[in-house]
């Protein structure tokens, strides 16, 4: 005792290792069994035995006088249960267990003991307190950590005793939070665990007079009530009854927390109508104003619509967004080169927005697939006009392909046309290299048109001049022998540059000369 006073007065009584010392002697010499012959040395001292109704009245004394005084050193230092001389002498008192802490440097003994001494006295809500301070965030407590594992289990006795505290106190959303924590931990909830969870979940967020009423801190509390209780049917039903109700009162005020109560309660049931259809009204809200106001921000999934029609096939929205999205699946697949894409994109198409009874064969899909192509040139999707002509080129070339080997005359016309406007647009809003690579792609022939004709012309003469200016005298040159040629109509004489790479659309004019 007098040592102990004098590492007080020197400022030593929160040293760890001090105390754990005096503590380990103490608890050595009054330890029950006497291992260190101690009342033998009392005997001896005062040459008489000492009778064991004294030596046990002695003991206790001494045991609180040493208790009293680590007390007051921990209120004086500041430590708490965790940490305090009077936790760790009680700890050693019960079982001698003290070792060096590697888990907490400043404690006298490990975490895990003195977590589990704490319970089993009845100070579940002193060990909760002091884990809670050194450890705020709740939602980490976790028997996976390793900063939690040495006491996991005892924190989780006392987070149930405490949750059953609660629940009795009618603290219905605090008691789940413990409940909840406490299985984090590796609780398994007895049958009393059971109970109180289920009786959490019929009042939490609910008032005896319906006043004050939180649907949010009900539907949080039946959450937590569902993950510790997956198999009960009545908390299942009590939350997926909620959420369904809490999406239909914000469906116009919040769409997407609306949308997400009632996907979350088709999850926990997953067959429950009204969940279903709360999800079917908003995605039916989201055609009608993509379709009817033209609303290009609300984005729909394939998938989500073919659910619709296929629960309500009467729903004349979602087959006419489906074939809208199919006929844009084909053209795109189609401008890409994936004719095979755009071929099954099609047999989609027919089948939500096709005529029945009527058999669709390689022959009609292919026919379809053109008029769409055809028809898609005839729209402009921005205000470049040279990105426009290039795209009208492209589909309607992939809608000639798409017929070959027997194209159309009014696809063939219109593909003419669009390449002599892009010609011509080219000529006088690029360079000469933009025209001739037009004119190299092999969309129209010379001799089909006499503008396109001159117009390529032109382009290889100025291109020509622009590499004499810079230099490139065989370059003007090539130029110049080409322009001659386009202007000569192509008569038939040896190719310039090889052999042709590309197919002829129309009669052999010669132009493979120039590839």
């Amino acid at each position: 005792m007098s040592a102990l006073r004098r590492l007080s007065e020197e400022g030593r009584h929160t040293d760890a290792g001090a105390a754990t010392l005096a503590i380990m002697l103490w608890a050595y010499l009054l330890d029950e069994d006497d291992p260190g012959d101690f009342r033998l040395l009392l005997s001896e001292r005062r040459g008489t035995p000492v009778p064991d109704a004294d030596w046990e009245e002695a003991r206790r004394h001494l045991l609180k006088r040493i208790a009293d005084l680590l007390h007051a050193l921990d209120v004086r230092a500041g430590r708490d249960v965790l940490d305090a001389w009077e936790t760790a002498w009680a700890v050693e008192c019960e079982a001698p267990v003290i070792v060096p802490s590697d888990a907490d440097p400043d404690g006298l003994v490990p975490l895990g003991p003195v977590a589990g001494y704490l319970v089993r006295h009845g100070r579940g809500g002193d060990l909760l307190h002091a884990y809670a301070l050194r450890h705020p965030d709740l939602g980490g407590w976790s028997a996976d950590s390793s900063g939690h594992r040495a006491c996991a289990d005892a924190l989780a006795r006392a987070l149930a005793e405490r949750g059953r505290d609660r629940v009795r106190a009618g603290q219905w959303s605090e008691a789940l939070t413990d409940f909840s924590t406490a299985a984090r931990l590796g609780r398994t909830l007895g049958a009393e665990d059971e109970a109180a969870v289920l009786r959490c979940a019929r009042n939490v967020g609910r008032s005896r007079t319906g006043h004050g009423n939180s649907p949010v801190t009900r539907i949080h509390g039946l959450e937590l009530a569902h993950a510790l209780l997956p198999r009960d049917t009545s908390v299942a039903a009590e939350l997926t009854a909620e959420l369904v109700e809490q999406g239909r009162r914000v469906f116009q005020s919040d769409p997407p927390q609306s949308r997400k109560r009632f996907a979350r309660a088709l999850k926990v049931t997953p067959r429950d109508r009204d969940a279903r259809a709360g999800l079917d009204d908003h995605v039916k809200a989201d055609l009608r104003r993509v379709l009817d106001a033209g609303d290009r921000e609300t984005k729909l999934r394939v998938g989500e619509v073919q659910g619709i029609l296929r629960r309500d096939p009467e729903f004349a929205p979602a087959r006419r967004w489906l074939g809208d999205y199919y006929v844009e699946q084909a053209v795109t697949a189609a401008l890409r080169g994936r004719v095979p894409a755009a071929r099954a994109a099609v047999r989609k198409l027919l089948q939500y927005d096709g005529p029945a009874g009527l058999p669709h064969g390689d022959v009609y899909v292919d026919q379809v697939l053109v008029d769409l192509l055809v028809g898609a040139a005839r729209r402009t999707d921005t205000e470049d006009e040279r990105v426009n002509l290039e795209r009208r080129v492209k589909l309607l070339s992939t809608a000639e392909a798409v017929e070959s080997p027997a194209p159309s005359s009014h696809v063939r016309e219109q593909l003419d046309t669009a390449v002599l406007l892009l010609a011509e647009h080219l000529e006088t809003t690029a360079s000469p290299s933009d025209v001739i690579e037009l004119f190299l792609q092999d969309h129209m022939r010379i001799g089909v048109s006499a503008r396109f004709d001159h117009t390529v012309e032109a382009a290889y003469l100025n291109r020509a001049r622009e590499r004499e200016r810079a230099g490139d005298l065989g370059g003007a040159q090539r130029d110049r022998a080409c322009a001659g040629r386009i202007g000569a109509g192509l008569s038939p004489q040896g190719l310039l540059f090889g052999p042709g790479s590309h197919k002829p659309r129309h009669d052999d004019t010669g132009q493979e000369a120039l590839f």
